[in-house]
């Protein structure tokens, strides 16, 4: 059965990896798009941002990014190719992941997992569609380690 201070646990090992990865990285670096279908680092860290708005709002929580925001690093949109008005700074993605995982931490403490998904479909319960949104978190928090190496950092953080 899964315990919410296991999930809380996991998602908060996630961040500290992702801020790893970040970590000395420029805002530029983080534009570096991959020579292969995939988006950059800068686009990976708001997509998780996004994916845990999602959690929290599964979760009746608020969210911490802006509308704008969530449509920009949404998972259908096009990928981010350069600096722009849309495009927001790696250091406040990162800030917004932080804050996002103290609210995900309230809002995971209080959670019924064995609850009804209110949005139905192929998860049966709470804890079941946050088992999935926690592996595609881990999925794009591994993805940081190939887009920090495209940035030429080679060192290894994990």
């Amino acid at each position: 059965m899964l315990k919410t201070d296991d999930v809380v646990r996991d998602f908060e090992r996630n961040r500290q990896i992702i801020h790893a990865q970040c970590d000395g990285l420029s805002q530029d670096e983080s534009l570096i798009q991959p020579p292969f279908r995939g988006n950059c680092l800068n686009w990976t860290v708001g997509h998780l941002v996004v994916h845990r708005d999602k959690i929290l709002r599964l979760l009746g929580a608020e969210g911490v990014l802006d509308e704008t925001t969530f449509d920009r690093y949404n998972g259908e949109s096009d990928p981010i190719t350069g600096d722009g008005p849309d495009v927001r700074q790696l250091a406040d993605l990162l800030s917004a992941l932080d804050e996002s995982q103290a609210r995900l931490t309230t809002a995971v403490a209080a959670a019924d997992l064995e609850a009804p998904n209110p949005g139905g479909g192929k998860f049966a319960t709470v804890g079941a569609r946050l088992h999935f949104l926690y592996f595609h978190d881990t999925y794009h928090t591994g993805q940081t380690e190939l887009l920090r190496s495209l940035a030429g950092r080679t060192d290894k953080v994990i």
